[in-house]
């Protein structure tokens, strides 16, 4: 533990790696620090928007806790499966689908990984923007651009300072939500709410999926906060660390989401950040409410913001080669990139409530894909055996194109789209069951499955063991299970 906290006393405030790979010598961290991070980003208000969307389109409070709760845990547990790729890999999340998708195929799920960071950035400057309006007295439109300065800042700071911000905003979300709750419970009935019990299948997982994808849209980036852990961190402890911090967060504030859209009268769509301020009262007390709004969404949109920037530097990588990414080129990344969600905030701040919902459960049918046969892939047919070096080689074991992994990930797209129900899509098969959404369950199931058995018999050469680059002047790499041993020997 000394030598680890030496590690990070000695770390740069400012990261200057991006998507290398971790040495040994540079790597820190605490596993609590999983926690924090992903508790403080989930602690925030998008979170508690989302959980009332079960009961804004038409679930009870009882049922929509239970279906909230059962897909944060199915979800998280996706979430942290990823999670725990991180410490074992010292990669990215996204560079390692080169192993399923090839060194130029792993750009398909990339690709619209960035979409999805977009998507999620712009809606949380959304409210971001209307917290900082009403804390300094200005539009949201000028709310809205000075959130986004501080994003830019925090993400060219990178992983030290995130991990920070995550510390101090799981501390003011827990604050800020404990005082919430009471002033809830002092202004709401709330066992009669929870007396209120209409069962119906579309309402229930309706709730389930809303909490399912919030968790799984964070799989393809999870371990790029866990990556500089020390390579010896167990797995399952990484697992419940990251995955604990998650669900915990995200299930709080969904359940003040769901208690506050059903006691609103109808006040609350359109006017989210305002009514739950409002539930704490006014003048100072109102203000802090208005920071803590602000500061958490600090926390969600620099991890989207960053994570941005790690796509597509592995997407030029791929088709480049090795890319060493300035200081510079990284704050031109995070400008193009948060100037983007920027403007779409901007332009889409009035109509967010619905085109967010059918954002995320949009999201679903690209996403739970990628997480299927990913995590297939890892623990069940190469069971951790990477070759990293080769993730940089079109000609290495990789290849350029994996048309196994590049066919599973269309046909678990595709044999989605029949249970499909949003804005931009309803699939044939939705109204016979009910007007249910249940894609996502296909989504999962469906790949994994056609991917383990088809993996099994036609996967290319799989290494003995997890092949890792030379590190150079490092006596830990030598002595972590051979693996020095075998990248000298690749």
């Amino acid at each position: 533990m000394a030598v680890n906290n030496e590690r990070a006393g000695s770390t740069p405030l400012i990261e200057r790696r991006s998507i290398d790979y971790i040495p040994e010598a540079e790597r820190h961290g605490r596993l609590f620090s999983q926690f924090t991070l992903w508790m403080g980003a989930n602690l925030q208000i998008t979170a508690i928007v989302t959980g009332a969307l079960a009961v804004v389109l038409g679930g009870d409070v009882y049922w929509s806790l239970i279906g909230l709760l059962i897909g944060q845990l199915l979800g998280g547990g996706v979430m942290a499966l990823h999670a725990a790729q991180g410490p074992k890999l010292g990669l990215p999340q996204m560079i390692s689908s080169r192993v399923q998708f090839g060194v130029y195929g792993a750009a398909i799920p990339i690709v619209l990984v960035c979409l999805m960071y977009l998507g999620f950035t712009a809606t949380g400057t959304v409210l971001s923007g209307q917290a900082l309006g009403q804390l300094f007295g200005v539009s949201d439109s000028v709310g809205i651009l000075i959130f986004a300065s501080v994003i830019v800042l925090v993400t060219v700071l990178g992983y030290r300072v995130i991990h920070w911000i995550g510390r101090v905003a799981s501390v003011i979300g827990v604050i800020a939500f404990v005082f919430l709750f009471w002033r809830l419970m002092s202004q709401t009935d709330v066992g009669a709410l929870l007396q209120i019990r209409h069962f119906s299948w579309s309402s229930f997982l309706l709730a389930v999926s809303l909490a399912a994808s919030w968790q799984i849209a964070f799989g393809p980036y999870v371990a790029d906060y866990s990556r500089y852990l020390p390579s010896a961190t167990s797995s399952v402890k990484t697992f419940f660390a990251a995955g604990a911090g998650s669900v915990i967060g995200a299930q709080v504030a969904m359940i003040l989401g769901v208690f506050a859209a059903a006691s609103a009268n109808g006040q609350f769509a359109g006017h989210e950040v305002a009514y739950i301020v409002g539930l704490g009262g006014t003048g100072a007390t109102a203000a802090l409410l208005y920071f803590s709004i602000a500061f958490g969404k600090v926390t969600i949109s620099t991890l989207n913001s960053y994570g941005s920037f790690m796509c597509i530097a592995t997407i030029i990588s791929g088709f480049k080669g090795h890319l060493t990414v300035t200081r510079m080129q990284r704050l031109v990344f995070v400008l193009f990139i948060v100037g983007a969600a920027t403007l779409i905030a901007l332009l889409g701040q009035h109509s967010f409530l619905g085109a967010f919902k059918s954002f995320i459960l949009f999201l679903l049918a690209f996403f739970t894909p990628w997480s299927a046969i990913n995590l297939v892939d890892y623990y069940c047919i190469t069971r951790e055996r990477y070759d990293v070096p080769a993730l940089a080689d079109p000609n290495g074991r990789y290849g350029r194109w994996n048309l196994l992994g590049i066919s599973v990930y269309v046909f678990g797209v595709l044999v989605q789209l029949p249970f499909i129900s949003t804005k931009f899509y309803t699939g044939p098969l939705v109204a016979a069951l009910g007007d249910v959404d249940i894609s996502w369950i296909i989504g999962l199931v469906l790949p994994a499955a056609v991917y383990y058995f088809c993996a099994k018999k036609w996967h290319s050469a799989v290494p003995d063991q997890l092949i890792l680059p030379v590190e150079q002047n490092s006596v830990v790499q030598a002595k972590t299970s051979g693996t020095g041993r075998a990248a000298a020997q690749a």
